[in-house]
């Protein structure tokens, strides 16, 4: 950077109050260095529950820090620490309330104990209680390496590799910068250190699509008979999911010959850093036909499309959640956008009526219930800037049969509405959507239908927080499904990094974009959050796996083409009973003998992911 100007108050509109500033690696420390000298005034304590001397316990912060706008007060939660595996599953019971608000560090203190469903007010306290036998004490057994809850070690050695993905040509994609281009598809891609993955200017054919597809935020709400666990909303922008894009694995994170990129971003210190290799770009195989029909009426042939797809992927570790994030670019002109989680479940000490909260996976240990909740920008440009939103639904009408009228039909017939105002296209969570919303240009395909695109959603969203909630309009584009806006330059985003840490007065709410204005023939903006409910069940252990936690949306075209764009791929095939389906001329499959006859030169192994950090 060679300058930079303060656009704060035009940006925010007013000042940003100090107390709501991301929680700082420097501030982390200094916590951290409080919690182990408190530790110490408990000693006998400790080895009765714990089997430590707290200097082998590890802390999780939760988030927000408080109640209530100006707090600064921190629920930590401590986990026996085995080097080599996940802590997230080994906690000890015992949390404790940092309140680190003040700006002299010397002036921070420990508020509050709480252990195995009881409040104390000190560590001193407890340690007093414990030895006049006034606390129930769980022991807690310290785990070892080889024996410990979570651990990702191999119990089995290698075994024959797996199947392999490769081009036998070399990528067929071409990358320039931070610009990917590929059968027809042009994309430039980016990651923003806060909000995570994002595209623009996205063309097919030479025609911008999109002009802008941004992840917004991901957050997370716990539910638990524990302090920390339940009032924990992550809002992981806060904690940065571009920072913690690290280096991805060669051959599983991304297949093996994917193309690595190196993302550089600027937060929390004056000169630029790099997370090498944390954006990957590859051809993905999808191992299903885009299309096909095999004929057996009439005359007999064989004709189809394998679906090959461009994917761009990211994946940010956000403490113990993994998200994998996908953009893929089809070759019928559609867009999909996915998310899966995976990493290690978020847990509370099991006690009591814990199975209220989640499910044991652990001696002592609760996997606690939790919403997922993403929100993604897509700023649609069909056929340009200015657009319409329509929809489509159906409907059954009894009509006589005109042949016999004494009979009657329930005959299916199409809805159709263009929606006006944005009101009308705030769909809340859980309401009826129509089917079909689809951004449509003005102008009109061969076939006299206006030129669009159509929004598909994937998501299997929990309730969204309560409106009385405190905190809600801090989240508040977790109220809608979906919400079409005017797009404007002063509300770029959805959220602010400084939500987090005082959500009960957002620097950003959401829901002040709604008001009412038209969306007939305007620049307009999607915004569209999806989700999923997670009880952690035994399964998740030791981590979460990806089948069955995505979640997504498509682009597709919808009368935006006059037919099918992938009829074009020099990748169809067609034969029939009258031609020989061997001739490589006519069918690309029946080249690839002795185009793929070698194997591929793989470059070797290397991780440096650790060098990062």
């Amino acid at each position: 950077p060679g300058y930079h100007r303060d656009v704060t108050v035009r940006k925010y509109g007013g000042k940003v109050p100090y107390h709501r500033r991301p929680v700082s690696s420097k501030e982390y420390t200094e916590i951290n260095s409080l919690i182990q000298r408190e530790l110490r005034k408990a000693p006998q304590f400790l080895t009765a529950c714990c089997q430590s001397d707290g200097t082998d316990l590890a802390s999780l912060i939760t988030a927000p820090p408080g109640l209530k706008t100006g707090d600064r007060m921190t629920w930590f939660v401590l986990f026996h620490n085995v080097a080599g595996t996940g802590y997230y599953l080994s906690p000890v019971g015992l949390e404790l309330l940092v309140d680190h608000k003040d700006l002299q560090v010397s002036r921070w203190h420990l508020h509050q104990v709480f252990y195995n469903g009881h409040y104390f007010a000190s560590l001193e306290e407890l340690e007093e209680k414990f030895l006049a036998n006034l606390v129930e004490v769980v022991r807690v057994q310290k785990p070892q390496a080889d024996a410990v809850l979570g651990s990702l070690r191999p119990r089995n050695p290698p075994g024959s590799p797996g199947p392999l993905q490769y081009e036998p040509q070399g990528p067929r994609y071409s990358i320039k910068g931070n610009h990917v281009t590929f059968q027809g598809w042009s994309v430039a891609f980016g990651m923003n250190p806060n909000s995570g993955p994002r595209l623009f200017d996205i063309r097919y054919r030479g025609e911008r699509i999109v002009y802008e597809l941004s992840v917004q935020e991901a957050i997370a709400v716990y539910g638990s008979n524990c302090p920390a666990g339940m009032t924990t909303r992550y809002l992981d922008g806060s904690f940065g999911m571009g920072k913690f894009a690290y280096e991805l694995v060669r051959g599983l994170d991304c297949p093996y010959t994917a193309t690595f990129v190196d993302l550089h971003y600027l937060a929390g210190s004056d000169t630029p850093k790099t997370n090498q290799k944390s954006l990957c770009i590859f051809e993905h195989d999808a191992a299903i036909p885009l299309r096909r029909h095999f004929s057996d009426s009439q005359s007999f042939y064989y004709g189809g499309l394998r679906k090959n797809t461009l994917v761009i992927r990211a994946i940010s570790t956000l403490i113990n959640y993994d998200y994998v994030w996908d953009f893929m670019f089809h070759g019928n002109g559609a867009v999909e956008v996915r998310m899966h989680a995976t990493g290690y479940i978020s847990s509370s000490f099991f006690h009591d009526r814990g199975t209220n909260y989640g499910n044991r996976v652990g001696p002592h240990t609760l996997g606690t219930m939790h919403l997922h909740h993403l929100h993604y920008k897509v700023d649609l440009d069909v056929d340009g800037q200015l657009n319409n939103v329509d929809t489509l639904d159906m409907d059954y009408e009894v009509v006589k049969a005109p042949w016999s009228v004494q009979n009657t039909i329930d005959r299916l017939y199409l809805r159709r509405k263009r929606l006006e105002r944005e009101d009308e296209a705030a769909f809340t969570l859980g309401a009826p959507m129509p089917r079909y919303v689809s951004f449509a240009s003005s102008k009109s395909n061969k076939w006299g239908h206006p030129r669009s695109y159509r929004i598909q959603i994937v998501s299997f969203s929990g309730e969204h927080l309560p409106l009385s909630s405190a905190m809600e309009r801090s989240i508040s584009w977790g109220r809608y499904q979906l919400a079409v806006t005017r797009r404007k330059e002063e509300e770029p985003t959805s959220t602010s990094i400084y939500n987090q840490n005082d959500p009960w007065t957002p620097t950003v709410a959401f829901a002040d974009f709604i008001n009412n204005e038209t969306i007939t023939n305007e620049d307009v903006v999607a915004w569209i959050s999806v989700g999923f409910l997670h009880v952690p069940h035994a399964e998740d252990v030791p981590n979460t796996v990806t089948v069955g936690t995505g979640v997504g949306f498509f682009l597709r075209p919808y009368n935006y083409f006059n037919e099918d764009p992938s009829v074009d791929s020099p990748d169809g095939v067609y034969f029939s009973s009258e031609r020989d389906a061997g001739e490589c001329k006519s069918n690309p499959l029946a080249c690839l003998p002795p185009t793929a006859a070698c194997a591929p030169q793989l470059p070797p192994f290397h991780y440096g992911g650790f060098l990062n950090l």
